[in-house]
């Protein structure tokens, strides 16, 4: 793999994929979302309207609905009362709606209020916010409360009794006219709502409630441009939505914005904020429209092929390193059916994987094509293709890139061990093959095996021997988030064994630091779940937690772990592990996550009814056995 990285490594650097990771990393990466936008022309720029232009709310106003919201949420759980008292409270927020939607403290209540609102008070809130609509969605504080209106849908139009009272009144606009109204208000001046800053969240929101469809990324995309961990960023990527039952309606609602973005591509492509609506949009359409989602993409990449062609070939290599369009193409890359990626591909991609992985915004649209891969032809292209570059990619930081080829050769199940054998290569561990023994410290910590070590080799020597007094010796290093994914998705190839020999090779407190780190705890979870695993290899890598339960028990993530452990446990690894527990009974009872996992072991029937204890033990085995039977049939 070239003398290059190594070299490097030597110098000081944390060796391969080393730097910190992720969009919102230090240096040379892609800026953080809602930053860096290009200004607008001033007839273009959104303003609030002027505070004095706004309705007052009084003190003893905000002091009212204050004192009755904590009422409410002092009030039984469920029933009559409880539900009049809401109705009471929205009764009188409708008079002073506008002016509880735009004040900071009014609109964090009016949130609250919303999600204990029944469906009449709802239509009567939303009906009094119409009139305003272009003021509240495009205040910092009132669209919050039209997102928290739209988000009570799947809950009022999936209740009965709800939709009941909803045809009481023939005067009152129902519900699902109310939105249907809404959305085609936003409609009629869909740019303008799509392109500011706040309207932009309140057509998300429309997009997802007309399909049905409630995204996790959204949920999870936090307020105010403060920035996701690398562990929330992926998870996001790996959301489920949450589907609800719509009128027909809504999906004919949902068509016709579909088409405002077809009418108006360019602006969607090329305007940051504009560009969000358009990325849920897909993600909507790709459930519930895939026939309009296919015609979206086809729109976005038919526009950006007429641009000016790079000096390197396809002009769709200049937007997949620019900064907005590039998180567009991810979100296209992701719902494109199986033939259309590889026709993209092969036009644009092809010949160009080392360039895109090595560039600090393109390597994330890269990523999203390994993610969306699922044909062998298709991986094996990209494979042939990137392979090569496995320890450059590394070096430069861009570890996301190799997590995702590597889970890519996971979900397709081809190429696994080739990838292995590059990984153990581009950490310096696959020769002598004595060091392969020390990869999972390796890959966990994304360090090559000289700089974990801390050894110094002259240019060109061969590399020495592994020793294990010095691994033993070593404590575990800080185990990465990245390089936790990377070890997951191992661990679920069809031959894990390098890497569970390397597991076994831990020493107990090496292995207990991996179960008590937030990241490396899910290497554990993977262990108990691969179907890769067998019983004997798990049994072999989990022995060295004896006599580490007790410090298990008594940590955040560690109790975790030994609960999945438990859980998966026979009726003699049970006995070990509570006897284990109980000679330190009192030191896990007076813990605040020890005495939980107590309870979880029934420890104090163990210690003082041992045959009880063991009766319902296995009790509890033979239900999970039976439990079994019925899933595997």
């Amino acid at each position: 793999m070239g003398q290059g990285p190594r070299s490097a490594h030597r110098a000081g650097r944390r060796g391969p994929g080393g730097g910190k990771q992720g969009r919102a990393a230090k240096g040379p990466g892609r800026p953080p979302p809602g930053r860096d936008r290009r200004p607008r022309p001033p007839s273009e720029r959104r303003a609030e309207p002027a505070p004095d232009a706004l309705p007052h709310l009084s003190p003893e106003a905000l002091g009212y609905f204050r004192r009755a919201l904590s009422a409410l949420k002092e009030a039984p759980g469920t029933g009559e009362d409880r539900d009049l008292m809401a109705r009471n409270i929205l009764k009188e927020v409708e008079a002073q709606v506008l002016a509880l939607a735009t004040n900071r403290t009014g609109s964090e209540m009016l949130q609250e209020l919303l999600g204990f609102s029944p469906l009449k008070p709802l239509c009567r809130v939303l009906s009094a916010l119409r009139p305003n609509l272009r003021v509240v969605a495009c205040h910092r504080c009132g669209v919050h409360v039209l997102q928290s209106a739209l988000l009570q849908l799947p809950r009022l139009l999936g209740n009965p009794a709800e939709a009941e009272e909803d045809d009481e009144d023939e005067e009152e606009k129902t519900l699902e006219e109310l939105v249907l109204g809404l959305a085609a208000d936003v409609r009629d001046d869909f740019l303008f709502y799509c392109g500011d800053t706040h309207g932009s969240f309140v057509v998300r929101t429309l997009l997802q409630v007309l399909g049905g469809t409630l995204l996790e990324s959204e949920r999870a995309r936090p307020r105010g441009g403060s920035q996701l961990s690398d562990s929330q960023r992926a998870a996001a990527w790996e959301c489920k939505p949450a589907d609800s039952e719509i009128p027909e309606t809504f999906l004919n609602r949902l068509q016709d914005l579909s088409f405002c973005f077809l009418k108006d591509i360019a602006v969607f492509i090329t305007d940051k904020i504009s560009s969000f609506c358009l990325q849920v949009a897909l993600q909507v359409l790709h459930r519930k429209l895939p026939q309009f989602c296919a015609r979206l993409c086809s729109a976005v990449i038919g526009y950006l092929n007429t641009r000016n062609s790079s000096a390197d070939g396809s002009p769709l290599l200049l937007f997949l390193r620019d900064q907005t369009s590039s998180r567009l193409l991810e979100q296209v890359l992701l719902v494109l059916e199986p033939l259309s990626l590889q026709r993209l591909f092969e036009d644009h991609f092809q010949g160009q994987l080392h360039s895109l992985a090595a560039h600090p915004i393109a390597n994330f649209p890269l990523q999203r094509l390994l993610n969306a891969v699922t044909t062998p032809e298709l991986l094996s292209l990209v494979f042939e293709e990137l392979s090569p570059a496995l320890e450059a990619v590394l070096a430069q930081g861009h570890t996301g890139v190799v997590v995702a080829l590597v889970e890519a050769c996971r979900r397709v199940g081809t190429h696994q061990a080739q990838v292995l054998q590059l990984l153990l290569e581009a950490f310096h561990c696959a020769e002598p093959s004595s060091r392969q023994v020390a990869c999972v410290p390796l890959f966990a910590t994304l360090m090559a095996y000289e700089v974990y070590y801390e050894l110094t080799e002259e240019e060109g020597a061969v590399p020495a021997e592994h020793q294990v007094e010095m691994a033993i010796a070593r404590t575990l290093g800080e185990v990465t988030v990245l390089g936790s994914l990377l070890l997951q998705h191992l661990l679920y190839f069809s031959n894990p064994g390098i890497v569970l020999r390397s597991l076994s090779a831990l020493t107990g407190p090496q292995l207990l630091a991996l179960a008590q780190s937030p990241a490396g705890s899910h290497v554990l979870d993977a262990i108990l779940s691969s179907p890769s695993v067998t019983h004997k290899q798990r049994r072999r890598v989990l022995k060295t937690l004896k006599g580490q339960y007790v410090a298990l028990a008594c940590s955040r993530h560690g109790s975790r772990v030994l609960d999945a452990i438990w859980s998966g446990a026979a009726l003699g690894a049970r006995k070990e592990i509570a006897a284990e527990l109980g000679e330190q009974n009192q030191e896990l009872i007076k813990d605040p996550f020890g005495h939980h996992v107590a309870r979880n072991v029934a420890l104090t029937t163990f210690l003082k009814r041992r045959e009880a204890w063991e009766q319902q033990q296995s009790a509890v085995a033979k239900r999970r056995r039976v439990l079994n039977s019925i899933l595997e049939d």
